[in-house]
């Protein structure tokens, strides 16, 4: 299916409204991503994986050792570790950086998966580019991904991992007094940049935070079949709490506020902001909006 040049879309189920995929913008530079070239990696192996939580509260800060977590499948190598993300959040601004130590770095590689643990998008390691020290900040590889959950899922995963072809490469450092002399912007002087190899393991941060901007869906779309959600690693269930009964279904909309929430809706797809358009669609149905749900998904579909 054609796409459009600076969109790219993921909706992840086996049966998805009528085949169509759902356009968002990204601040990537992988245009449409290509996942048939990642790892496939079987879900049963997925499941016993340990997946830490993250959120918005703060940084991680994950050491990947020769003694950790690994996957014995084809294409990855070395330590693995997988993030369990909050996909009830809206859009996720995810940055994920890989520290350089001793002149040795971890080449990250991340899948990201929906609720079901299947795959939605793939950043492979050319997507994580050197970055010079700073203040707070050491030499690192680093990405920043937007993401947001399809609707109706509570945890979407990452899965951080390097590869036999990563480890044969390396990363090119800038010198600590080149680094100094542009700072202070005195003269660079010509001296070699120090070499990091790439390691099967290594310290890598992440950081997730809300975002209002375009991104990638990851999970199916609302109104498409599914299936069960998948039990993962050592994930603990939500505690039981007992539910109200259903409030009362609300009387339908005014005509014109109606008319109004549906052009809202067209013209948030057409802008590709997604996200907006969905926020408008679960605000027009609390209202009691019948046609709001096939107005965006007409929408998309036009934009398919």
């Amino acid at each position: 299916m054609t796409m459009k040049k600076n969109l790219i879309a993921f909706c992840l189920s086996s049966v998805l409204l009528t085949g169509f995929v759902l356009p968002a913008q990204a601040d990537i530079n992988l245009v449409p991503q290509d996942l048939s070239a990642a790892p496939a990696i079987p879900t049963a192996r997925l499941q016993h994986l340990s997946w830490q939580p993250a959120d918005t509260s703060r940084a991680l800060t994950t050491t990947l050792s020769q003694s950790g977590s690994t996957l014995d499948v084809r294409g990855i190598t070395g330590s693995v570790v997988g993030y369990s993300l909050p996909a009830n959040q809206g859009e996720l601004t995810v940055t994920l950086s890989s520290e350089v130590v001793n002149n040795q770095v971890f080449a990250p590689n991340v899948l990201v998966l929906d609720e079901n643990l299947q795959p939605a998008a793939w950043f492979p390691s050319r997507f994580f580019t050197y970055q010079q020290p700073g203040v707070m900040s050491a030499d690192r590889l680093e990405g920043v991904m937007k993401l947001t959950p399809a609707l109706g899922q509570q945890k979407i995963y990452l899965l951080v991992f390097t590869t036999p072809q990563d480890l044969t490469q390396t990363t090119t450092l800038l010198d600590p007094a080149k680094a100094y002399a542009k700072g202070t912007g005195n003269a660079v002087p010509d001296i070699p940049d120090p070499i990091a190899r790439h390691a099967p393991d290594g310290r890598i941060k992440l950081k997730v935070s809300t975002s209002s901007a375009s991104s990638i869906l990851v999970g199916p779309l609302f109104g498409s079949s599914r299936p069960a959600p998948v039990t993962v690693g050592n994930t603990q269930p939500a505690t039981a709490v007992s539910h109200p009964a259903p409030a009362a279904k609300p009387a339908p909309l005014e005509k014109d506020t109606e008319h109004y929430f549906n052009q809202s809706i067209r013209q948030a797809v057409d802008q590709g902001n997604i996200d907006k358009a969905l926020k408008l669609l679960n605000e027009a149905e609390r209202l009691g909006s019948t046609s709001a749900r096939n107005t965006f998904i007409s929408s998309v579909k036009g934009k398919g």
